[in-house]
C-alpha cells in the first residue's frame, strides 16, 4: 500500500529530493521484459536518472516498516483494552 510508505524525502548525504522516485522505482524493478527476464535495480536507477551512489543507497536499502509500526499504536491498543 503506497499511501502508507515512509520513505525519506531527501538523500541523507547529498540532500537531493528522492522521495517521489520510490513508487516509480518499485514499478520498474521486477517488471517483465520482452525476453522474459525482469528489470534489475541498475536499469531502474538509470531510468530514474540516479547516478549518485548515496541516492541509490536510499532506494535500494529502504525497508518498509509502517505495517509493523502500526501494531504498536498506543491509542488503538488502549481502545481494545476497554
Amino acid at each position: 500500500n503506497r499511501e502508507q510508505m515512509i520513505i525519506p524525502i531527501r538523500c541523507f548525504t547529498c540532500n537531493k529530493t528522492i522521495g517521489h522516485m520510490y513508487g516509480r522505482y518499485l514499478d520498474i524493478v521486477g517488471k517483465v521484459t520482452e525476453d522474459g527476464g525482469t528489470t534489475g535495480e541498475l536499469e531502474a536507477f538509470e531510468q530514474l536518472g540516479l547516478s549518485r551512489y548515496c541516492c541509490r543507497r536510499m532506494l535500494l536499502t529502504h525497508v518498509d516498516l509502517i505495517d509493523k509500526l502500526m501494531l504498536y499504536n498506543p491509542l488503538e491498543n488502549a481502545a481494545a483494552m476497554e
